[in-house]
């Protein structure tokens, strides 16, 4: 999902691309066309996909399982998020590639006494399930390469990004499948408080942090809204702008799942220029669209 908008736009600025996923992608034909199946866990499979005499300015790696409650169920696909990274980071070493970026997560943050959180408010005490532990765990590896291998990396840390290409089981598309649908809308913690991030503003921060690159490596960004909204209220508005009749029912929030967080962005907005512009109202309405 944001690697494909991401895609669009960096062709759109005519950057050359090598794409790697593990399906071909179903929604632009010309970033398909650049798209090399590889299973990210099998080193030998990435280095084969990469040819030797291509040079490569910077990898931007975002592949990974990312639903935290899918990883807490299997906790193998932390294993594998880990292994994958470990594997592009090779990769990196034995290619000579300078420069990457990685996509983290707010899950890093896990649940504490604040709501509002700064880069630094990262503590492995608070670490809530092995989605967060995995991408923890990548960041130190990363540091590791840099220490060791001289690879610089900027780390994003995503927050609840949502918007076009999004068919998951995510919070807001699904919300707006089972209201179209006049279905239950079911929430795992009425008190739940979240930032939620439009994919376009997300592309921006990170397109922002690739021309800045030279001038801000090495460091770690919050991209997300600055905003929190609850889970209750997303619902709420989704139903209003769809006139569903579906009914809001509230449970328990599920083991493993961070609770309260909203992102700092002050660090985003000082070092890269970074200005989210759409809000939650608005990007739901384009998501409806």
């Amino acid at each position: 999902m944001i690697g494909t908008r991401l895609a669009e736009k960096l062709l759109e600025e005519g950057h050359q691309l090598i794409c790697i996923d593990k399906q071909y992608n179903r929604w632009n034909e010309i970033i398909n066309q650049k798209t090399t199946l590889v299973d990210l866990r099998n080193k030998d499979e990435l280095f084969n996909a990469i040819p030797k005499d291509r040079e490569i300015d910077l990898i931007i790696h975002f592949a990974a399982n990312a639903r935290v409650h899918n990883l807490i169920i299997d906790p193998h696909l932390a294993r594998d998020n880990f292994e994958i990274l470990f594997n592009v980071l090779e990769l990196a070493r034995c290619r000579s590639i300078s420069r990457i970026l990685f996509s983290s997560s707010r899950e890093v943050y896990g649940n504490s006494e604040k709501t509002i959180h700064l880069e630094n408010d990262l503590y492995i005490k608070n670490c809530e399930n092995p989605y967060s532990a995995s991408k923890i765990a990548g960041e130190a590896l990363i540091h590791s390469y840099r220490q060791c291998y001289g690879i610089n990396f900027i780390i994003l840390r995503f927050s609840n990004v949502y918007g076009m290409y999004d068919e998951s089981d995510r919070v807001i598309p699904l919300f707006i499948r089972l209201a179209k649908a006049q279905k239950d809308i079911g929430i795992f913690g009425k008190e739940k408080l979240l930032d939620f991030t439009h994919i376009d503003d997300t592309v921006e921060g990170i397109d922002l942090a690739i021309r800045s690159f030279d001038v801000v490596k090495n460091d770690i960004f919050n991209i997300a809204s600055g905003q929190g909204s609850t889970l209750i209220e997303i619902a709420q508005l989704i139903k209003e702008l769809l006139k569903s009749n579906s009914t809001i029912t509230t449970f328990e929030t599920r083991v493993g799942e961070v609770i309260h967080y909203v992102a700092d962005i002050t660090k985003a907005r000082q070092k890269l220029g970074f200005d989210p512009k759409i809000t939650i109202n608005e990007g739901i309405q384009k998501s409806l669209q």
